[in-house]
């Protein structure tokens, strides 16, 4: 599954002169040529994470019922971990497989450079790849995969405990953690990835970067409910304070006097989801493919080097330990979120804005076409009975899923091996690793 059978043919030689820069306007070609010659390995690497990830799905909702209800919680914590971990693997393997196809990685061997093996690249991106997971929120489409593994699986519990007005735990599983449970469980998981960060810092071997990972994951999943218990007592507190209430008053007051302003808050609330999904988001992935193919960095001093920002973290650096705490209290949500990506943009825009745009457009086209073929599907087969679908739906889905992620996993390789390719042929490849 490493790819290696979609690479071990003679492959079309790329660009070799400065005259020869391919255009960024060639990404979809480029990206067909990756998907011709690494389809096979893409596929299977992502039925296999898929049944990988039903499997596990299915775990969480039967191990949550039963004696010892907290401990049983605690595994559905981690299980959904697992959940995550499995896509982890699944991504890292899909963009692994086309390493053989790209420009860019064939230059690298030719320059004497060793390839990677896929547990290293894992074990590599895997920290990175936990923070960028979170920081953007993606884990949040897996809990509501459990969540509705959970309803599905146990409907008529759930509709006969309603029937009859009694209570049922069934789709509970994420929620119901005792916040004492949750809070020595946070406490153990904050140990366990200091251990594995100190590992990880410096450079052991092992499967340290995974661990890391996990812990990362587990921190956050089974320290959920303890923080919402102590955040809704610290609000409730908030609320009543002077100054907070002032505060939303003159919010409130500002609202009404100013015209525009609700228009201009309504308008901006309804294009921001839009811009995240059609640039934000393919940024994201493309970042986790830079990770994949060691191009990436995720430094301050990296995204503003050569600019006048420079002086201003070189003064941060210079500056006393408790300022540079305190600003990365401040910041550190922010560039957890926003630098990689800054980074990843530096990149792409030093192969040419239009490498970008082609990018986001592909990215957008492939969801939005897949979006209308799959209703046209569903037209085409039809059915009169609405439950039919219970099973009619699925395969379709997956189909559709399927199609998606790898279009757009090649998309992503191509539009790192364009922007790396173009960058080499210039003089000034991509070594920020």
């Amino acid at each position: 599954m490493s790819g290696s059978t979609g690479a071990t043919a003679p492959p079309r030689p790329g660009p070799t002169t400065a005259q020869e820069l391919p255009s960024p306007y060639s990404l979809p070609l480029h990206a067909l040529r990756l998907l011709q010659r690494c389809a096979l390995p893409l596929i299977l690497w992502f039925a296999a994470g898929e049944l990988v990830r039903f499997v596990l799905l299915y775990a969480a909702t039967e191990v949550a019922y039963g004696d010892f209800r907290q401990v049983r919680l605690v595994a559905v914590m981690t299980l959904l971990t697992f959940v995550i971990l499995a896509a982890l693997t699944v991504v890292t393997g899909m963009l692994h497989a086309l390493r053989g196809a790209l420009w860019e990685i064939r230059a690298r061997s030719g320059e004497g450079a060793a390839d990677e093996r896929f547990f290293r690249t894992l074990d590599r991106v895997a920290p990175a790849f936990a923070v960028l997971y979170l920081a953007w929120g993606f884990q949040k489409e897996d809990a509501r995969d459990v969540y509705q593994m959970d309803i599905f699986h146990h409907f008529y519990d759930l509709t006969s405990a309603s029937w009859f007005g009694e209570d049922s735990d069934v789709g509970r599983g994420l929620v119901d953690l005792d916040w004492r449970v949750s809070l020595g469980a946070m406490a153990a998981m904050f140990a366990l990835k200091a251990l594995f960060a100190k590992f990880v810092a410096k450079g052991k071997g092992g499967f340290f970067g995974f661990g890391a990972a996990f812990s990362e994951f587990a921190f956050v999943f089974y320290g959920l409910n303890a923080t919402v218990v102590l955040a809704n007592a610290r609000s409730d507190w908030v609320e009543h304070r002077s100054v907070v209430s002032g505060a939303e008053e003159i919010w409130a007051e500002t609202k009404k006097s100013v015209p525009v302003w609700d228009a201009v808050t309504d308008w901006f609330g309804d294009v921001w989801p839009f811009f995240l999904d059609a640039v934000t988001v393919p940024l994201a992935w493309l970042t986790v493919a830079m990770l994949v193919y060691g191009a990436y960095s995720d430094e301050t001093r990296t995204l503003v080097k050569g600019t006048r920002l420079e002086r201003g973290v070189d003064r941060l650096e210079g500056s006393h330990d408790l300022t540079q705490k305190s600003f990365d209290q401040v910041t550190g949500g922010f560039r957890d979120r926003w630098l990689p990506l800054a980074n990843s943009l530096r990149v792409v825009f030093r192969a040419g804005a239009p490498l970008f745009g082609m990018m986001c457009l592909c990215y957008v086209g492939v969801t939005v076409a897949a979006e209308y073929a799959d209703r046209w599907l569903r037209q085409l087969i039809g059915t009169q009975e609405e439950w039919v679908w219970t099973f009619q739906g699925p395969p379709l889905s997956f189909l559709r899923e399927m199609v998606v992620t790898v279009l757009t996993t090649a998309l992503l390789a191509a539009t790192y091996d364009l922007a790396a390719t173009r960058a080499r042929l210039r003089g000034e490849p991509l070594n920020d690793v």
